[in-house]
């Protein structure tokens, strides 16, 4: 076997051991930890039953028999919504909201049964790492596929990347004053089109506009703020070199602005040399060249 796929696979079983999850009362209570997740998730809010399908990452089947069984607790009621009777919407009842702020006490009670045993820095130590998990397995969930730009997953990935520039830019940011990357263009076998995907909800997007004979261009990189620090864009990166070389471009190029600090150093840190200006768009400040082969 793999080390590294034994780490994981030891440290899964630690982590369902000490959290109880094999235990069909789940932080003492009556009910297994999916129902107890699902009744968590509901939150005094509600929710509309497909969100909480994408936030868990589970099937319709298997959320539609624990929605029951929270219904025949008397903890939920579902129902279809006034706007729209196709989709349904889940709510605590006064018992669940009850039952949730009691797991809620038992939550909090296994976090410090978690930290009681241990020394101050082996707590910190812990959480630390914790926290280091947390965000590289959040960045393990992410998929990225090629998609037409013309999605509503695309568009809406990319409106707020020209808001983001809009507010960057000294002078802010006029699409139509740059340099063109029309669907079209982004479409094979004229380019591509990335979207990295979180639970099902877009994060980031990067394309290329592809040319014979020629560099391809990197276009319309953005990563969604509550999804930095994962290293993301060095993913979203690689895939589209990855998709530059499979369709025969031997260079990446592209230009930016420098109030674009944290990409600059992106490039340079994957590889790029900056290079004389390529072309006249009127945002850059700064133009970059990578050989791919």
């Amino acid at each position: 076997m793999d080390p590294q796929v034994g780490h994981v696979r030891s440290f899964n079983r630690t982590v369902v051991e000490r959290v109880g999850a094999l235990n069909d009362r789940f932080l003492g209570r009556d009910r297994p930890v999916g129902e107890a997740r699902l009744l968590w998730e509901i939150g005094r809010a509600g929710a509309d039953v497909r969100e909480l399908r994408v936030r868990l990452s589970l099937d319709s089947g298997y959320v539609s028999r624990l929605l029951r069984a929270l219904e025949r607790q008397r903890l939920i009621a579902v129902e279809p919504t006034a706007g729209d009777r196709r989709v349904r919407r889940a709510r605590l009842t006064a018992a669940g909201r009850a039952e949730r702020s009691a797991l809620e006490r038992q939550s909090n009670r296994l976090a410090r049964d978690f930290l009681a045993p241990l020394t101050d820095a082996q707590r910190e130590r812990l959480v630390a790492a914790m926290q280091t998990v947390e965000r590289l397995l959040s960045m393990s969930l992410v998929t990225i596929t090629v998609a037409d730009p013309a999605a509503a997953g695309a568009r809406w990935c990319v409106a707020r990347y020209f808001e983001e520039l809009s507010s960057r830019f000294e002078r802010g940011f006029d699409p139509a004053a740059s340099i063109s990357a029309d669907d079209h263009e982004l479409r094979p076998p004229n380019g591509r089109f990335l979207i990295a995907h979180l639970r099902d909800q877009p994060v980031a997007c990067g394309a290329i506009k592809l040319h014979r004979d020629a560099p391809a261009e990197l276009k319309r990189m953005w990563v969604a703020p509550s999804a930095r620090g994962l290293g993301l864009g060095a993913r979203l990166l690689r895939a589209l070199e990855d998709h530059a070389r499979k369709a025969g471009a031997t260079a990446a190029r592209l230009e930016t602005n420098r109030a674009l600090t944290e990409a600059i150093d992106l490039y340079r840190r994957s590889g790029y040399r900056e290079v004389p200006a390529f072309n006249d768009e009127r945002y850059a400040h700064h133009w970059f060249e990578k050989t791919l082969f």
